[in-house]
């Protein structure tokens, strides 16, 4: 089946302060959404990757990309579930991976996992376990709460497209769903749970981009020679 990467780049970023959102900025000489198109395209069972964006972003947006193939860019919504049903309207049948632009740097074997679940699955969602102690917390602390089974849910979330749309169709909750996992659980779908990578981190605060920026750089390797 055809595979489309469909990355959510819709936001304002307004958590990380200044003008630009964050995912146009730049991060170790490429933008935040460049990274994360290079880490989707170039996976060989990607065939093809689109971009949904924020109205008025159209500039800013194209000089992220510089060029990457990507087709036309596609405008988003109010919400990011509204950003996410205007790409799928936009896109080829066969299997979508609804990614989000401030988590850049997917690794190839998530992207595999996932697609290899929904042979089994009506969807796949990478996931991490969650090693600190919860509590609920007010004015002050209350007692643990029990962390078995208890993960964090990442993108990139796979789905068929026409069972991702038609999910949305039947959505009747209260408020915009948060994630794509939700819908297709809401309308009685089945949805696996595949190992995540922590270098999905979403970049969301200052201290997110000082980690990435820190990755990045011990990902980088001399190298010297003679002759």
């Amino acid at each position: 089946m055809r595979v489309t990467a469909l990355i959510v780049a819709a936001g304002s970023g307004s958590r990380m302060g200044g003008d630009v959102p964050k995912q146009y900025r730049s991060i170790g000489g490429r933008s935040v959404l460049g990274h994360a198109i290079d880490a989707l395209a170039s996976h060989p069972r990607i065939d093809v990757v689109r971009v949904v964006i924020g109205p008025h972003q159209d500039s800013v947006a194209n000089d992220a990309i510089a060029g990457r193939d990507v087709g036309a860019l596609i405008t988003g919504g109010a919400t990011r579930a509204d950003s996410v049903r205007a790409g799928l309207v936009e896109v080829e049948d066969g299997i979508v991976l609804v990614h989000d632009a401030a988590r850049p740097f997917c690794p190839p074997g998530v992207i595999g996992r996932l697609i290899d679940a929904l042979e089994h699955y009506d969807g796949a969602v990478p996931v991490l376990a969650v090693a600190d102690t919860l509590a609920k917390a007010g004015e002050t602390i209350e007692g643990p709460i029990d962390r078995e089974g208890v993960v964090r849910v990442q993108t990139p979330q796979a789905f068929s497209r026409q069972g991702l749309i038609d999910a949305y169709e039947a959505w009747t909750g209260d408020c915009a769903p948060t994630d794509e996992a939700s819908v297709v659980r809401a309308a009685g779908g089945r949805v696996a749970a595949v190992e995540g990578s922590t270098s999905l981190e979403k970049l969301t605060s200052p201290a997110d981009w000082s980690r990435a920026e820190a990755m990045l750089a011990a990902n980088l390797v001399s190298r010297t020679g003679t002759g």
